[in-house]
C-alpha cells in the first residue's frame, strides 16, 4: 500500500470569486475524475476563472472549469470543460439547492486542492457584489488616501 500524502496542497484558486461576490458559506466537495485529468492536475493545469455550480436530479455539477488535456495523454483524453459531477452527501446537496433556490445566491468554486492525495473542491456558497459596491469603496479609500 502507497503512503498517504498527508496536508493539504493547494492547486489553483478562484481569485475572481472574491471580486465579485461575498462568500456566505463554505463547503468541501469531492470531484469526479478521469486518470488523465488527475496527471493534469498534479501538473497545476486548472482554471476555475469562469466556473459555477448547478443542480440537476439531485447532483451537483462544476461546470465552466478547465482542466488542460493531458500533454502526454492519449485517446483518453477528455474535453477540457465538460462538465464534471461533484460528490457531497445527498442531504447537503438537497440543502444547498434550497438555499440557491430561495435567497438568490450561487453556488462559486474557490479553490481546488489536494487532501491526502484526494483531489477536493471548495465551494462558495456566494451573494454577487454590485459594481457601485466596489466603486463606491474605490471613492472612499480615495477620499481616505487624500484626507
Amino acid at each position: 500500500m502507497a503512503a498517504k500524502l498527508m496536508g493539504v496542497k493547494e492547486i489553483s484558486s478562484n481569485r475572481k470569486a472574491f471580486h465579485e461576490y461575498f462568500v456566505l458559506e463554505r463547503f468541501e466537495a469531492g470531484i469526479e475524475l478521469c486518470g488523465t485529468e488527475v496527471k493534469s492536475i498534479r501538473a497545476g493545469n486548472v482554471n476555475l476563472k469562469d466556473s459555477f455550480c448547478t443542480i440537476k436530479d439531485g447532483e451537483l455539477f462544476v461546470r465552466g472549469m478547465h482542466i488542460s488535456p493531458y500533454e502526454h495523454g492519449n485517446i483518453f483524453n477528455r474535453d477540457p470543460v465538460r462538465p464534471r459531477r461533484l460528490l457531497m452527501h445527498k442531504r447537503e446537496i438537497l440543502r444547498l439547492n434550497a438555499r440557491v433556490m430561495q435567497d438568490g445566491v450561487a453556488l462559486v468554486p474557490l479553490r481546488m486542492y489536494f487532501k491526502d492525495s484526494r483531489v477536493k473542491l471548495e465551494l462558495g456558497l456566494c451573494k454577487g457584489k454590485k459594481l457601485h459596491d466596489r466603486q463606491s469603496k474605490r471613492d472612499i479609500e480615495r477620499a481616505m488616501k487624500n484626507a
